[in-house]
């Protein structure tokens, strides 16, 4: 999806990590997104470019965030099973998040 999130004013990829309305109070999502500036950090998850993407990108866990619904421009296609994997195992790495036994 592309979504504004206030920096730069610019509209930027970014990956979906919530689930579908996670608080009846607020229409928000929790997003991750995506950048070009690559540099191999560990909180960094590459994949395979999409169609829709002009150039090489990652997802940058550390830029996690919260955003309005109203803030998402569009919904630009759907983001592979096994970096969503890698997303999910970085998220839970990043915030300590213990896996059930």
């Amino acid at each position: 999806m592309l979504v504004d999130l206030g920096m730069t004013a610019k509209i930027r990829p970014a990956v979906v990590v919530s689930i579908p309305e996670p608080d009846s109070q607020r229409r928000m999502a929790v997003v991750v997104p995506m950048t070009t500036e690559i540099r191999k950090g560990e909180c960094e998850i590459s994949f395979p470019k999409p169609p829709w993407l002009k150039q090489v990108s990652v997802v940058n866990l550390l830029g996690i965030a919260g955003v309005d619904l109203s803030r998402i421009e569009r919904v630009v296609g759907a983001f592979p099973e096994k970096p969503m994997q890698e997303v999910s195992r970085g998220l839970a790495r990043l915030l300590a998040i213990k896996s059930p036994v």
